[in-house]
């Protein structure tokens, strides 16, 4: 059974740090391209780093160069680093990976406000 579960998730300041995990369990974690969504109320769910097996990585422009998605595959987790966060950083931040259908973990909540 594929279980992702989220972590890190917390109330910071805007130009605070935060770093979310998402942990992978019942697949061979090294194998997946993991990515990370978000959804904040009222708007759509959004793509926010998509990192490859190979380590490639890709952002969404409104997150570049504030965001770093990285993985351990020894740790079955992926991170998502993420800096300089602003309050329209707020949403609940999902990991996911897609084999034959998409997995999604339950989400951890990121609020940004002073």
């Amino acid at each position: 059974q594929v279980q992702l579960v989220e972590s890190g998730g917390g109330l910071v300041q805007p130009g605070g740090s935060l770093r979310v995990s998402c942990t992978a369990s019942g697949t061979i974690f090294a194998m997946n391209a993991m990515n990370w969504y978000r959804q904040a109320p009222g708007k759509q769910r959004e793509l926010v780093a998509r990192i490859t097996t190979g380590g490639s990585t890709n952002y969404a422009d409104s997150v570049k160069g504030r965001f770093t998605i990285s993985r351990d595959n020894a740790k079955n987790t992926v991170y998502l680093q993420m800096n300089s966060l602003k309050p329209e950083d707020t949403a609940v931040y999902l990991c996911n990976f897609v084999r034959n259908r998409a997995y999604w973990g339950q989400g951890t909540q990121v609020t940004v406000s002073s």
